[in-house]
């Protein structure tokens, strides 16, 4: 069973030629599918192939996230 799950979480950012002062992480979002969950981490799959084939080398897009850095998750949807 695979969860579509709403992600708001604080991600990481690079400057430079900035005061550092001013520079701290900012809250971002992500929708996708749920496909790693553990106490440290989740991953989450936001592109993947429509029709998935066992021969073929599947390619996904997705983001593997600290759970430390999460500030909400919601599941969207639940597929069988």
């Amino acid at each position: 069973m695979t969860k579509l799950v709403k992600i708001r979480y604080l991600d990481h950012v690079e400057f430079r030629n900035l005061d550092s002062r001013e520079v701290k992480p900012v809250v971002r979002e992500t929708v996708g599918w749920l496909v790693h969950e553990d106490s440290n981490y989740v991953v989450v799959i936001w592109d993947r192939p429509a029709l998935r084939d066992r021969s073929m080398r599947s390619r996904e897009s997705g983001l593997a996230l600290l759970k430390s850095d999460i500030i909400e998750m919601k599941v969207v949807e639940t597929e069988a």
